[in-house]
């Protein structure tokens, strides 16, 4: 069963039978003041202003019986999973925060909020990169379901949204953004990451509003 969803650059034709949601990093630790990214000096309600449209797409995704993936990215206690680099970029992960060891799985800060915490039998997978198919298992659980398309949201969108939209697009996936279930601390970046996949005729991918897409998939 297919659709046609309004978006940028052009009409995306969503197969219902092969589409994802993937919901990328809606964590404590990026999301709720005294996290990781409130930390770093970061206006964490610029983040907050992507869940309500998550919501609405992710309860019409639901109803539909299409798969949703969730995300989170963090490391094993001990570390073994974090480059000296990126450690080098962000000392304070694996430090104590006031939601437990920021960016460490199994802690509070690292779990996905409660407005959009993940059904019984929604795979979680967790990511150690920016990346959600680097050293991880998300391309198998997609190829198991015979997907082929993708709709993205989660944070932030020129980071963790865009290398997961990059590493998607040279596996083949159709994916399809979600303009406001999608955020940035920075508006300037997650305006011109945005841009940046409608480019060129959709260089890599397509952008639409959560109330298409909720729309279009409460229709299937």
């Amino acid at each position: 069963m297919s659709r046609e969803i309004e978006a940028r650059p052009a009409p995306f034709v969503l197969d219902i039978g092969r589409v994802a949601l993937v919901i990328i990093d809606m964590q404590r630790d990026f999301l709720e003041p005294g996290g990781f990214g409130a930390a770093l000096g970061n206006d964490v309600t610029k983040l907050r202003a992507a869940i309500g449209p998550i919501a609405t797409v992710l309860a019409a995704a639901r109803a539909a019986g299409i798969l949703v993936v969730h995300t989170r990215e963090g490391h094993r206690p001990d570390l073994a999973d974090l480059h000296p680099a990126k450690h080098r970029r962000a000392a304070g992960i694996g430090s104590a925060g006031p939601m437990g060891r920021i960016l460490v799985r199994g802690e509070a800060g690292h779990g996905i909020i409660d407005d959009l915490a993940p059904a019984d039998g929604e795979p979680v997978v967790d990511k150690p990169g920016k990346g959600a198919f680097y050293a991880t298992d998300l391309e198998t659980i997609l190829h198991k379901r015979s997907i082929t398309q993708l709709i993205l949201a989660g944070v932030t969108t020129e980071v963790c949204v865009h290398t997961t939209l990059r590493e998607a697009n040279d596996r083949g996936f159709e994916c399809l953004v979600l303009e406001d279930g999608t955020a940035s601390y920075f508006p300037e970046f997650h305006r011109a990451a945005l841009e940046m996949v409608a480019a060129q005729g959709g260089i890599f991918g397509w952008v639409a509003a959560s109330a298409d897409v909720a729309a279009s998939l409460a229709g299937a």
